[in-house]
């Protein structure tokens, strides 16, 4: 009978296991992709619809909101009818408002359609659950922070094919309102196709789906009692620090680098999606250094480093608010860059930890977090008051505030680190 993987082999679909980790990073990549599909175009919408940058800021808090929700059902639906049917059933009504999009013809429209965009943020929750249950104690933070950072890029690589998407159908004779509409037919697309391969080559577990192997999560019931644990809530304070200023920023970059640098939207694209594609590397070494730190020094020593890489990531923030040059600007934007992505494997790195039998509820909870700071982040940007460097100098404050929470948050209380004691050898098979 299959069993939890104890390595990770990065170049292997052999096995249910390893081809349920490149699908459900995959399928993560494909719905950041369609999240922030319309983020890199919105000079463009903000020009076609006529929004002022109130109007803006309400949509990228829209953006982000409905996926608060979604990813508590998400979390549960993952422990009920499994991860593979909710995978499928998220991407494929997500295909629906990523091309529906195309219809908007006001202010109003588009924020509805963002909002319900929104819901396929989910997504995260499910590729985490999917691949902790793949994979053993000692490799699960690692495994999780790569499946994790390479679907992150989605939210880079938008950036940069988008603007190109717009321009070549530019090229084709289209105007600028119709080019930025046929422009998210690609990500709807690809929603629906992944959905197929989702579906036709994964599984609930490494012994089979929920339905063939009588898994018990599916008669477990909800026990709310699990969310007073403190640890749930200092991590889920953790992620939306730096999971909820990378959303934010994926919505604000482009915005940002043409406003304050007078960039065009292609190059402001380039930059914004180098913030992403940090994730290639970043978040998968959050998440192989923080094992290495389990092994050491258990859930204290995870928690400690997580609290160190959100000080930096705090103190990034600051110096990329008062960045005077684009040059000055990309350098920071890549030094705090790191540092959050880094944090975002580390807080996965203990989830699975916290509670093993309700490992969905509790990303659930966690994933959640990351959006309501997108989402409280996102008033900052919208207000009339505020510039975006004063929002980024708030926010890079408000940072190093959850680092000193986390650092005296005691992570051990209730159990050790299940793998501390194992002392095993972390390997990631290139």
């Amino acid at each position: 009978m299959p069993v939890p993987l104890d390595r990770l082999r990065i170049f292997s679909i052999r096995g249910v296991q390893m081809r349920t980790f490149h699908l459900a990073w995959l399928m993560f990549f494909t719905c950041f992709f369609g999240w922030f599909g319309l983020a890199p175009l919105m000079p463009t919408i903000r020009a076609d619809l006529g929004l002022s940058k109130s109007q803006v800021g309400n949509t990228i808090i829209a953006s982000v909101t409905a996926t608060i929700v979604a990813r508590l059902v998400a979390g549960r639906l993952c422990d009920t009818i499994g991860p593979r049917k909710t995978a499928v059933w998220l991407l494929v009504l997500g295909a629906i408002p990523v091309m529906g999009v195309s219809l908007a013809w006001d202010y109003t429209s588009f924020l509805l359609f963002r909002l319900a965009i929104g819901v396929i943020g989910a997504s995260f929750v499910i590729t985490q659950f999917h691949t902790a249950v793949m994979f053993a104690p000692q490799i699960k933070g690692t495994a999780n922070a790569v499946a994790g950072g390479w679907g992150n890029l989605g939210g880079g690589v938008t950036n940069i094919v988008m603007p190109l998407v717009f321009s070549a159908i530019l090229a084709c004779g289209y105007t600028a309102g119709e080019a930025w509409r046929y422009a998210m037919l690609l990500p709807g697309v690809l929603l629906l196709a992944v959905a197929w391969l989702y579906w036709k080559y994964t599984k609930d577990t490494p012994a089979g789906n929920y339905s063939e192997t009588g898994h018990a999560a599916n008669k477990q019931p909800l026990q709310w009692a699990v969310l007073a644990d403190w640890r749930i809530w200092a991590l889920t304070l953790a992620y939306a620090m730096c999971f909820g200023m990378e959303i934010t920023f994926d919505n604000v970059a482009v915005l940002h680098f043409v406003d304050s640098f007078e960039l065009s939207q292609n190059t402001a694209g380039l930059w914004a999606g180098a913030f992403g594609l940090m994730n290639v590397f970043a978040r998968a070494l959050g998440g192989i250094w923080s094992d290495k730190a389990g092994l050491r020094a258990g859930l204290r020593g995870k928690g400690i480093f997580l609290a160190v890489l959100l000080l930096l990531e705090g103190a990034g923030l600051l110096l990329f608010a008062h960045a005077g040059s684009l040059t000055a600007a990309v350098i920071c934007m890549l030094s705090f860059a790191l540092f959050l992505k880094m944090a975002n494997g580390a807080t996965y790195g203990i989830v699975p930890f916290i509670n093993p039998h309700h490992t969905g509820l509790v990303s659930g909870v966690v994933g959640a977090g990351g959006n309501v700071g997108g989402m409280v982040f996102g008033f900052l940007f919208k207000s009339e008051s505020l510039t975006y460097t004063d929002a980024f100098v708030y926010i890079g404050c408000m940072v190093i505030v959850a680092a000193v929470i986390v650092a005296f948050t005691r992570f051990q209380q209730k159990e050790r680190e299940i793998h501390s004691s194992r002392k095993a050898q972390n390997t990631l098979n290139f």
